[in-house]
C-alpha cells in the first residue's frame, strides 16, 4: 500500500511502531501533489517546505518520547477560510487576497498542537458561499474521480485533497453541507459535529448561527480521531460550548451496532437519483445484518422541504461593509445570493427562527426513540463543473445545520460513472461517538473508503 492511502489511524500505528516517519509521509503527500495539480487545483496556497520542516520536528518529538496524539506527524490540509499567521488567508475571495493575517484560527492551534503537519491552504467555494467549489477567482476545484465533475462545496478542495490522496485529512466548514457534501461526492468521510463544539475563532463567517467547523477524512475513526485534536470550549467564540464530561467522538468506536435502533427518513429516497436511493438503501440493510434496528421515520418538515432565509440574512450582513465599498470584487454569483439576503425583512428573518425551533423539536422528538436518523447526504452524484444548480446538492444537508446536531458521511458506493454516493447519520447533540460508531462499523463491513480515484 502506498503510505499516502494510509489511513490517520493506521499511519499512527506505522509512526509509533518507528515503520514510517513524519518526513516520509510528507514526502509522499507533497509528491501526490506534484502530480495531482493543478489539475485538482485543490490548492489556494500550498505550503511543501514549511510542511516537511514540520514534519521533521514531528519525527525529533516522537524519537524523544513526546507523542501529541493521533494527529502528531500527520499530513493535513486546511480551508482556506481558517485565518493562519504570517499566511494568506482569502476564504476563496478578491475581497481578501492580500490578507496575511497576524493571528491563527483556534483550529489551526489546535492542529499545531496536535502535531499535524499542515501542507497549505485549500480551494474553496468563495466565502464558502455555494456548493460546487467553482471559485472564479481561484480557479475551479476538480473531483479526482472525474476531472470534469464538481468536487461539491463549499470544502471542495478539502474534500478532493482528501479522495486523492494529498493529504490524509483536512478542515472542512459546513453552513449547508460544506463538509457532507464534499465528503459524498468525492467518496470520503466528513463530520459535521455539534453546533459550537469546534470553535470558529478566526474562522471568517457565512452565518454565525449555522457555521460549523469540522474534518474530511478518509474514514469514520480517523474523523473521530481528528475531531478528538479540535474540539473544546473557547471563549473568544460566542457559540461554543462545553462538551459534557467524558466526552470523546472515537469512546465508541470497533463497539458492535447490534441493538441500535436506525431511524430512516424514507421519504427523502424520492427526492434522490434512483440509483442514489438504492446505494443507500443496500447500506441500510448491511447495518441490518450486523444487528442494527432500521425503523422508518416521518419528519414533516423535512418532507414539506424545509428552506429558511437565515442563511441568506446573516450572510448579507456579515458582507454589509464589503460589499458596499468593493461589490466588483465578488464573482457575480457570490454578489447576486449577497444580495437577494438584504431583501430579506426582519419579519421574514424573525420567523424563520420560528420555524427552526419548531423543525428542531421534531427532530429531537424522533430521536427520542432512535439512536441515529439515515439519509442519502445527497440527491445526485457530482455533476459537470458548469452546472447552474449550485445549490441542488445542499436540499438534503442544510435542514441538519439548523438543529445543530452532529452528522456523518460515510461512502456506500457508487453511481453512474463510477462517482461516488454517501449515506449521512444524524446523531443526538454530543453523539458523535455513536454516529461514528456506526459508520465505521459500516465501513469495516463494506471496505469502500479502500478505494481511490485513479487521478
Amino acid at each position: 500500500m502506498n503510505l499516502m492511502d494510509l489511513t490517520i489511524a493506521e499511519a499512527g500505528r506505522q509512526l509509533r511502531a518507528r515503520e514510517t516517519t513524519a518526513v516520509a509521509l510528507a514526502e509522499a503527500c507533497i509528491v501526490r501533489m506534484d502530480e495531482t495539480e493543478p489539475s485538482l487545483n485543490a490548492f489556494i496556497t500550498p505550503t511543501p517546505d514549511a510542511a516537511m520542516e514540520a514534519a521533521a520536528r514531528a519525527d525529533a518529538e516522537l524519537a524523544a518520547g513526546r507523542d501529541r496524539g493521533p494527529l502528531h506527524g500527520i499530513p493535513i490540509g486546511i480551508k482556506d477560510l481558517c485565518a493562519t499567521r504570517g499566511l494568506r488567508t482569502t476564504a476563496g475571495s478578491r475581497v481578501l487576497s492580500g490578507w496575511v493575517p497576524d493571528f491563527d484560527a483556534t483550529v489551526v492551534t489546535k492542529l499545531e498542537e496536535a502535531g499535524a503537519v499542515s501542507l497549505g491552504k485549500l480551494n474553496l467555494h468563495e466565502f464558502a458561499y455555494g456548493t460546487t467549489s467553482k471559485n472564479e477567482h481561484y480557479g475551479a476545484v476538480h473531483n479526482p474521480w472525474d476531472l470534469s465533475r464538481h468536487p461539491g462545496g463549499s470544502s471542495g478542495g478539502s474534500g478532493a485533497a482528501v479522495a486523492a490522496g494529498t493529504v490524509f485529512g483536512a478542515i472542512g466548514t459546513d453552513t449547508g453541507g460544506s463538509i457532507r457534501i464534499p465528503a459524498a461526492l468525492c467518496g470520503t468521510a466528513g463530520l459535521m459535529p455539534t453546533y459550537g463544539l469546534v470553535s470558529r475563532s478566526g474562522v471568517t463567517a457565512l452565518s454565525w448561527s449555522l457555521d460549523h467547523v469540522g474534518p474530511l477524512t478518509r474514514t469514520a475513526e480517523d474523523a473521530a480521531l481528528f475531531l478528538n485534536a479540535i474540539a473544546g470550549h473557547d471563549p473568544a467564540d460566542p457559540g461554543s460550548v462545553h462538551a459534557p464530561g467524558g466526552w470523546s467522538a472515537a469512546g465508541e468506536l470497533g463497539q458492535p451496532v447490534g441493538g441500535l435502533r436506525i431511524g430512516v427518513a424514507r421519504s427523502q429516497f424520492e427526492r434522490v437519483q434512483p440509483e442514489v436511493a438504492q446505494r443507500v438503501a443496500d447500506a441500510l440493510e448491511v447495518l441490518r445484518g450486523l444487528g442494527a434496528t432500521l425503523t422508518d421515520v416521518q419528519l414533516p418538515m423535512l418532507d414539506a422541504g424545509l428552506r429558511l432565509p437565515i442563511l441568506a440574512a446573516e450572510a448579507a450582513s456579515y458582507h454589509q461593509r464589503w460589499l458596499k465599498e468593493s461589490p466588483e470584487l465578488y464573482s457575480e454569483g457570490v454578489r447576486r445570493a449577497l444580495l437577494v439576503g438584504q431583501g430579506v425583512t426582519a419579519v421574514e428573518y424573525l420567523d424563520a427562527l420560528r420555524v427552526r425551533r419548531e423543525f428542531t423539536e421534531e427532530v429531537r422528538s424522533v430521536m427520542a426513540s432512535v439512536d441515529a436518523i439515515a439519509m442519502p447526504t445527497c440527491p445526485a452524484v457530482a455533476e459537470e463543473i458548469d452546472t447552474e444548480h449550485q445549490y441542488y446538492m445542499a436540499v438534503l444537508t442544510s435542514p441538519w445545520d439548523h438543529t445543530g446536531q452532529p452528522v456523518l458521511s460515510v461512502p456506500c458506493g457508487f453511481g453512474q460513472g463510477g462517482l461516488p454516493i454517501g449515506i449521512s447519520f444524524a446523531g443526538r447533540p454530543f453523539e458523535e461517538a455513536l454516529i461514528c460508531r456506526i459508520g465505521h462499523a459500516y465501513e469495516q463491513a463494506t471496505g469502500w473508503w479502500k478505494q481511490h480515484p485513479a487521478l
